[in-house]
């Protein structure tokens, strides 16, 4: 018996400026670029086996066997490995995080992130940083911000070559931490692929994206120069931009609870009375509240005792993906 085995880490990020529709679906290659930052502290770690003995593949996710979609959606990036590296053992996938599934903190994108990273590996591949974000990118679309390290930024491309992330900054760059605000653990009801093809159904995505290259650069400039006011408020504009056009599509997604409008406002109102901090969300009810390290217990208290908030979680800037010895 012949087993290849690899085991990789992956973090989640959050999107400062988001990703949100597609120019091709298949691909994932998105109507617009994107930033983001990793999330450290929270992870997906992924455990590939390729092995003679399997007739199809098989996934364990947090200790539950997957079958349908799921299963389908890891095997199209297990048959990309093994035409890359001309294997032909199918494969045994173990995969857990430490974080809520499919509530909008981009568990899609480090898991993925970190099944890209271990199959590569236990097929024998060295693939590049470009190479493995490309391919996390065939999984979910977010997952190849979540390859670099700290600070990513990811291109828009015209192809599937040239549609990948890369980092702008490392994590010591910006001592920035996000407060996460669960309002729901829940798994959301319309995920984030499907909702990228509804996109284009609402009249306020063409805007959306002809304003993007604008909020890009402002955000750009913003992180680089450490310009906390000025990334505050495009990165909740773009946050409320991507919303809009949910809520305007057909059907329209409404991913906010009552509680997750009571925290932007209150995270707004903490901000004009001087408190450096901010909100961004993404497909999903729960909210990210970005802030400085420095001030990071106060925010945590702050939002604690906000009505409808469940727990916090509290992540630094987190590092690239990275192979488990």
């Amino acid at each position: 018996m012949s087993i290849r085995t690899a085991t990789a880490l992956a973090h989640p990020n959050i999107a400062f400026i988001k990703y949100w529709g597609n120019r091709d679906h298949d691909l994932r290659i998105p109507v617009n670029g994107s930033f983001s930052m990793n999330l450290a502290g929270l992870f997906a770690e992924t455990q590939v086996f390729f092995r003679e003995e399997l007739q199809q593949d098989q996934l364990i996710l947090n200790r539950n066997k997957i079958r349908g979609a799921g299963l389908t959606r890891i095997s199209h990036i297990l048959d990309e490995v093994r035409r890359k590296a001309n294997l032909q053992l199918y494969a045994e996938v173990s995969s857990k995080n430490n974080f809520p599934t499919g509530a909008g903190i981009a568990s899609s994108a480090a898991a993925f992130a970190a099944l890209a990273l271990a199959a590569s590996k236990a097929a024998g591949l060295d693939l590049d940083e470009r190479a493995l974000s490309i391919l996390a990118r065939h999984g979910s679309g977010s997952a190849c911000r979540s390859i670099p390290s700290g600070f990513t930024e990811w291109t828009d491309g015209k192809t599937d070559e040239d549609s990948y992330s890369f980092s702008i900054a490392p994590p010591e760059h910006w001592d920035l931490v996000d407060c996460v605000a669960i309002i729901s653990s829940g798994h959301k009801g319309i995920g984030s692929t499907q909702g990228h093809r509804l996109a284009e159904t609402s009249p306020l995505q063409k805007a959306r994206i002809s304003d993007a290259p604008r909020r890009i650069e402002i955000c750009r400039k913003a992180i680089l120069e450490r310009d906390f006011e000025t990334f505050a408020s495009i990165v909740e504009k773009d946050s409320d931009l991507m919303h809009a056009v949910m809520m305007t599509s057909n059907p329209a997604l409404f991913y906010w609870k009552p509680a997750t409008l009571h925290v932007m406002e209150s995270v707004r109102a903490w901000r004009a009375k001087g408190l450096p901090v901010f909100y961004t969300i993404d497909a999903g009810p729960n909210v990210h509240v970005i802030t400085l390290k420095e001030k990071m217990n106060e925010v945590k208290r702050k939002l604690e005792n906000l009505e409808g908030v469940q727990k916090i979680l509290t992540a630094g800037v987190g590092g690239a993906a990275r192979i488990l010895e």
